[in-house]
């Protein structure tokens, strides 16, 4: 079985400058002038017992007038971390290339993209699949391996087949189940996987870490080793090809886009396991955007999954013609993001954000108050006004179309890379 681990960094703008309008959102980008947290990680992984697997860093750039130097500044770092390991840098100036050569052979280029989480995660299983890989472990720059056993655990069930009753499978389903999408999990610098956050009034509304602390303690506290999540973690995950070539990450998602791939898998049939004993040290910087931005990035993710979900239980045709028989429904993701999915999602916005905004006309904040507000708003707006199921099978078929291209082209697209 060949491996790749692949690590996308993400980079922004010098210190001084920051953030400008039309820059791509993420949550913590590294200032083009600062180190940040990569060579870290990259130097993490010499006490891995198994180093045998490609490794792939993508160099990821909010905007695209600091892609070249981003691209010089990840050269740098992957340099200097001396790793004895057969190791890519992947950069715009790649993906360029490739999109040339899909415009001759007539394939759509929307699929492939360096800006936003889940265009990201479609590099981070595209760039392995072109290299022929049978597993991609994808893994976040701001996390260190303490566990020198990590890769011969991250490897150690997937592709193969699992009595689906005896690791924790539901609704009454039994038989043996391919395991074709493996999570881990994240531990903080005091070694828990719990989220410890300050509880804000607000919170009670929005009470996102209370769920998901919920669902933490019940997957990944409890025996069996294995068992079915309803959660994934995109800095810990593994993923077959046999997936990754049938499901894509959705790219109208703003952020979550790993327990929305979770969702759309589990819509075709697929399922996530995860393994209580793969973890990973997780260090992340401060968020650099403010809480009312954050908030509405969230709002949107879950307005739009909400909306899939509900369209895909009315889209009664298009699963018949698929074949689709795993209708899921958002009590199908509980504690955690379920507790989000359901009919009173907005009102858990309103009374959220009216809280939030509160808070910030008590800290003299009012444009932090307005935004706020302009949340519920937002969560209006961001709703789709189409089928998000449709559409998602629409796109997962160009997605399945275009890797079958990449397979074919495979040895053009991996010269245009090294």
């Amino acid at each position: 079985m060949k491996v790749a681990m692949v690590i996308p960094s993400y980079w922004g703008r010098e210190r001084r400058i920051g953030w400008k309008e039309g820059d791509a959102i993420y949550d913590h980008p590294t200032p083009l002038d600062e180190e940040g947290t990569l060579l870290r990680a990259l130097e993490s992984i010499h006490i891995l017992n198994d180093r045998d697997f490609l490794l792939v860093v993508i160099a990821v750039a909010t905007a695209h007038d600091i892609a070249d130097k981003v691209e010089k500044k990840v050269r740098k770092i992957v340099k200097s971390a001396n790793l004895d390991i057969d190791t890519i840098v992947f950069c715009a100036s790649h993906l360029r290339k490739i999109h040339d050569l899909m415009h001759s052979d007539g394939i759509n280029t929307e699929m492939l993209d360096l800006r936003g989480y889940s265009n990201i995660r479609n590099l981070c299983v595209f760039i392995p699949h072109v290299f022929g890989r049978d597993v991609a472990v994808l893994i976040d720059d701001d996390e260190v391996f303490e566990d020198a056993d990590f890769m011969a655990k991250a490897t150690e069930f997937i592709g193969r087949r699992i009595d689906s009753l005896s690791e924790g499978k539901g609704k009454g389903q039994s038989g043996e189940m391919r395991v074709l999408a493996v999570a881990g999990f994240y531990v903080n610098e005091e070694g828990s996987y719990l989220v410890k956050k300050e509880t804000r009034p607000w919170m009670k509304w929005w009470n996102q870490y209370e769920c998901m602390n919920r669902a933490f303690e019940k997957i990944i506290g409890n025996p069996p080793r294995l068992k079915e999540t309803p959660f994934v973690f995109g800095g810990n995950m593994v993923i077959h090809r046999d997936l990754w070539m049938k499901i894509p990450f959705d790219p109208n998602v703003p952020r979550g886009e790993d327990i929305d791939y979770l969702i759309n898998a589990r819509m075709f049939g697929f399922r996530f396991f995860l393994d209580n004993k793969l973890s990973i040290k997780h260090l992340p910087p401060p968020k650099v955007h403010p809480l009312w931005l954050q908030l509405r990035m969230d709002i949107c993710r879950f307005v739009y999954e909400r909306a899939k979900i509900e369209h895909q239980m009315l889209d009664k045709m298009n699963i018949d013609k698929m074949n689709v028989t795993d209708v899921v429904s958002a009590e199908d993701f509980d504690p955690y993001p379920g507790c989000f999915l359901k009919h009173d999602l907005h009102d858990r916005i309103v009374h959220a954000c009216r809280l939030l905004s509160e808070e910030y006309m008590k800290e003299g904040d009012r444009k932090g108050a307005e935004e706020a507000l302009r949340n519920i708003r937002t969560a209006r707006e961001c709703a789709p006004r189409y089928n998000v199921y449709q559409w998602f099978c629409s796109i997962r078929r160009s997605w399945e179309e275009m890797m079958i291209w990449a397979e074919r082209r495979s040895s053009e697209i991996q010269e245009l890379i090294q």
